[in-house]
């Protein structure tokens, strides 16, 4: 990692708990479920997974930032992972061809240029790290990056109450079944509340070694956990809203009390 890079790192551990609730929404769906919320069959409690939470954040983080340099986003849709890898072997002179007919040391010091690149430029990969391996054709080894912000699986407090809402709309598909009915039925599933509880941590020692994930993305990431539901509106997600962000503190990078 770059001088650069490892300077800007945050020196503090820390560990985090966010609450968010759901009112009349589907926090997230079980696609083998039939899209269902996510419930613990054994416990009945709900789940959201981390992967959702990171989806909001990111959307958040490119809704503000709006591609700035620093804080592009790596995993976003409609842009192919290795159209981003791809800008990584241009800004180090070189492509896919001319990276697989090098030898070592300087393969590795390619894998170091690219991987230092990706966490400079990308904020989910400084944040929570990423696996880039598009690379095949030139066997380069920067491809996992471990990030230093990790957020668990969100459990509901209680267990919650999944209903069924079935509605109905005027608009039919085709001209055959608009002679025949002049409605059709679909249905909908809500939580009508739950509280849930996800809990975080961020190590100072990855952002060092790793990333560089820094003092400015930390501010960043709890601005961007406050308000993450703000700007994810849908009728299907109903009324959703982070109503608190727990974070402890530690005094030193290695941390000085358990999670």
């Amino acid at each position: 990692m770059s001088e650069e890079i490892k300077g800007n790192a945050i020196q503090n551990r820390y560990e985090f708990v966010i609450l968010f609730d759901v009112v009349n929404g589907n926090p997230n769906g079980d696609p083998d479920a039939g899209n269902m919320p996510r419930i613990d069959a054994e416990t009945g409690h709900g789940i959201v997974t981390d992967v959702c939470l990171k989806r909001k954040i990111r959307n958040y983080v490119e809704t503000l930032k709006e591609d700035t340099e620093g804080y592009k986003i790596y995993i976003k849709e409609g842009v192919p992972l290795n159209t981003s890898d791809a800008k990584a072997l241009a800004a180090a002179n070189t492509d896919a061809d001319k990276a697989a007919k090098l030898k070592q040391p300087e393969k590795s010091e390619l894998d170091k240029a690219i991987r230092d690149y990706m966490c400079k430029h990308f904020f989910d990969i400084r944040t929570f790290g990423a696996v880039m391996t598009t690379f095949v054709k030139a066997a380069l080894n920067c491809g996992q990056v471990r990030g230093p912000v990790q957020i668990g699986f969100a459990r509901s407090i209680d267990p919650i109450v999944s209903q069924e809402v079935t509605i109905t709309r005027v608009a039919i598909t085709t001209e055959k079944d608009a002679e025949s009915k002049k409605t059709e039925m679909g249905r909908k599933h809500i939580v009508p509340y739950g509280l849930y509880r996800a809990e975080g941590y961020v190590s100072a020692n990855l952002a060092r070694k790793v990333t560089g994930f820094s003092e400015e993305d930390l501010a960043l990431l709890w601005d961007a956990i406050l308000h993450m539901f703000e700007l994810d509106r849908s009728a299907a997600r109903g009324n959703m809203a982070c109503r608190s962000l727990i974070v402890f503190r530690h005094e030193s990078e290695l941390g000085n009390a358990p999670a």
